[in-house]
């Protein structure tokens, strides 16, 4: 069986879609009739439903529910609501559906109600000057509200105003602003600013205007350039690192900018380099500043060429500029100059000891100022031994007293003194010259033997040897090296001496046969290496001793006594005093500590007087424990008043030794001083006891018991808190432990 095909459908109920411009003004309006032939005129109800009905937005559309015609009710806007999609219904007068629900759409047709809008109101662009032809820029843009499908939304552009020239147009689909022809210069124009217009219908329509700012970079076109070709300026004389002045320069290109910014460069006329210039970048002047100090007398004048050129490479299309060069004329004025000593520091060397008067140099300065007539003036600014003595017209310094030497005024063999000069000018001016004078030494000291006095063994070989020495109160070269020798007025002293060279500045005396022991005075010649040397003879006491097998003297007190010989008598009174004073300061020390120990006892034996049990008693031995009462009596150890030293020591009933000898009865000391001589009365008489064993002796232990009348030492830790503990006790353990038992009794 073939299926039934789509059921028909009355064409009054079915309707096709209604169109009605937006804005219409006349309201209600007629839209549409809908019908049903399924119930005689009059017998249908007719509804619809949807948006601008019973659906945002509300009351637009309405219907006669009798006739069935639809109407308009409210001004419509396409660009809210382009179209409407409702449902229709037909019922009879029961309610019951008549027809299936159909859809009525109404379409908004559009009007041309919206004018273009551009994106912005100002379009901004950049193009460098003297772009070429074509170039584009920018490219503007607006929208349009109505229908795009229509000629309401079919924009185009246009350039209404860009100022004289011409120079930029403007493609009327895209909106794009390009370079129409040569000529951009930003020196002439830096800034365009085009008027642009907007228009609907294909440009017939409505219209809008926005601004279009076109900027023009810069490029180096254009030269720098001299604001006049020379300039005149003038400088003291001696000034450095000060600005002599300015040169001025003009550039059209953008100002802040490399093809603005000038460089200076000095071409000629400063071969020593004398001038500087450098380039302000605020306002692009040419600063011209001393390089060197300068001098009128040597050089008044100076002409300079000056050229310019930007920091930044200028274009090839660029035209040259005239004036790229400039003459720049300096004059130095001249100036008060200080004195200049041409010698500075001068070096002279005079004489050890020279007599006062005595020329050390003529120290002058000279006046830089040879076109002024000046007169310099000297004086003395730094004399410290206060030795010299300076002409302050000619400059010649004297010695005032005569050089010494070594003195404390000396560094390094020189004495130092500054000289001031001064000229006469308004204000005056002064320089300082330092002059060192070397103190030449001269051999004025012959050399001093040291020691004068020495032990050695009469024996040829190794005991009989002496080392000598010498020194000198001359600095070299005219001290050290020494020669020592046997003074050539006694020649018999070769046959049993002889003197040979150790070092630069000590000999070795030497026994050439044996001697018996004495006293020996040598007389011996001592030179140094001065010009022309200086020489002395001195006497050398030599003791004799007996020699030992080493070469040593045997009788130690005697070579000591004789090599004392040599010692001078100061030298002995200082010894002598320091042992005295050091046996003072032994003895103050060993005083004061005693007193210190005494007291000490003292107090210590007050402490203790009411506890009897420090006194020493004679226990034999170790004993059992508190169970062994065979060995002991403990109640001699609870009850320690009722034995003393008059009563018999307690002897063990179980003792080693058939008898026991108690110790004798001592009288207690009767200070704290005697508490030594107490102790050791003590040790002597329990060493002597023959009822004690010797400490090495086995000693006898007994068993000791299960239990213990005392509490084991676990009860310490056997509870967590002081509460749990009773120190009550400790009231019961004598005066030892009464502060115990205040804190936890």
């Amino acid at each position: 069986r073939q299926h039934e095909g789509p059921r028909r459908v009355k064409r009054a109920w079915v309707i096709p879609p209604i169109s009605v411009s937006e804005n219409h003004k006349r309201i209600p309006h007629l839209l549409v009739q809908i019908k049903s032939d399924k119930q005689l005129p009059g017998g249908v109800i007719y509804s619809i439903k949807g948006p601008g009905v019973d659906e945002e937005p509300l009351g637009i559309f309405s219907i006669d529910k009798f006739s069935g015609k639809v109407f308009l009710n409210a001004m419509l806007d396409r660009e809210e609501n382009d179209r409407f999609r409702l449902r229709a219904f037909a019922l009879d007068l029961g309610g019951v559906t008549l027809e299936d629900p159909t859809d009525l759409e109404i379409i908004v047709v559009d009007q041309n109600d919206n004018r273009p809008l551009f994106r912005q109101d100002v379009f901004t662009g950049h193009v460098v000057e003297g772009a070429e032809p074509g170039t584009c820029v920018m490219t503007v843009d607006a929208t349009d509200a109505d229908d795009p499908d229509t000629d309401n939304a079919a924009l185009r552009y246009s350039l209404l105003e860009q100022g004289a020239g011409g120079l930029f147009s403007i493609n009327s689909t895209t909106g794009e602003i390009c370079t129409l022809r040569p000529g951009l210069d930003r020196e002439t124009v830096g800034v365009y600013n085009l008027t642009v217009q907007a228009a609907d219908m294909s440009g017939d329509g409505l219209t809008t205007t926005a601004t279009a700012v076109i900027y023009l970079e810069d490029i180096n076109d254009n030269p720098p350039e001299f604001t006049k070709e020379e300039f005149s300026m003038e400088v003291e004389e001696q000034a450095t690192g000060v600005d002599v002045g300015r040169v001025f320069v003009h550039d059209k290109d953008l100002a802040g900018s490399p093809n603005w910014l000038a460089k200076f460069t000095i071409l000629e006329g400063d071969p020593e380099g004398s001038f500087a210039i450098r380039t302000d970048p605020y306002t692009n002047d040419g600063v011209l500043s001393v390089a060197k100090p300068l001098d009128h007398e040597v050089r008044d004048r100076f002409k300079l060429t000056v050229s310019v050129q930007n920091e930044g490479p200028l274009e090839p299309t660029a035209p040259a500029s005239p004036r790229a060069l400039a003459t720049v004329r300096v004059r130095v004025r001249d100036v008060n100059e200080a004195p200049v000593f041409r010698e500075n520091p001068r070096r002279v060397t005079v004489l050890e000891g020279a007599p006062p008067g005595t020329s050390v140099t003529t120290f002058t300065a000279s006046d830089p100022d040879t076109h002024q007539l000046q007169t310099l003036t000297y004086a003395l600014l730094y004399d410290p031994a206060d030795w010299l003595q300076l002409d302050p017209h000619s400059g010649t310094v004297r010695t005032k007293r005569e050089l010494l030497h070594p003195s404390a005024f000396l560094q390094g063999g020189r004495y130092i003194a500054l000289v001031l000069a001064r000229d006469d000018a308004e204000p005056p001016l002064s320089a300082t010259g330092t002059l060192s004078i070397e103190i030449l030494e001269v051999n004025d000291h012959p050399p001093l033997l040291q020691p004068t006095a020495g032990v050695l063994c009469g024996r040829p070989g190794r005991g009989g040897k002496l080392l000598l020495g010498a020194t000198d109160d001359d600095r070299p070269p005219h001290g050290a090296p020494f020669h020592f020798q046997l003074s050539p007025q006694h020649p018999q002293l070769s046959r049993n001496w002889s003197i040979t060279r150790f070092n630069v500045t000590h000999a070795v005396l030497a026994v050439l046969v044996p001697l018996p022991k004495g006293l020996y005075s040598l007389p011996l010649l001592l030179r140094d290496s001065g010009t022309p040397p200086q020489e002395r003879q001195q006497l050398l006491n030599v003791s004799v001793c007996h020699c030992g097998r080493e070469g040593t003297c045997e009788d130690g007190v005697l070579a000591a006594a004789t090599a004392g010989a040599g010692i001078t008598l100061e030298a002995l009174v200082i010894i002598l005093g320091s042992t005295i004073l050091l046996l003072v300061l032994v003895g103050l020390g060993v005083a004061r500590v005693r007193r210190h120990r005494r007291a000490l006892r003292k107090g210590l034996l007050q402490r203790s007087r009411d506890d009897m049990r420090d006194n020493i008693l004679n226990y034999d031995e170790q004993g059992g424990g508190e169970e062994d009462q065979d060995a002991y009596d403990i109640n001699q150890l609870r009850h320690p008043e009722l034995f003393s030293p008059r009563t018999k020591a307690p002897v063990r009933r179980d003792a080693p030794l058939s008898s026991a000898t108690p110790l004798a009865s001592r009288k207690l000391p009767s200070g704290p001083s005697d508490i030594e001589d107490f102790i050791n009365e003590g040790l002597e008489a329990a060493d002597s006891d023959p009822s004690v064993p010797p400490y090495d002796t086995a000693l006898i232990y007994d068993y000791e018991g299960s239990g213990s009348v005392a509490s084991p030492l676990s009860s310490i830790v056997s509870s967590l808190t002081d509460e749990d503990q009773d120190y009550d006790y400790l009231s019961e353990w004598g005066p030892r432990f009464r502060r115990l038992a205040d804190l936890y009794g």
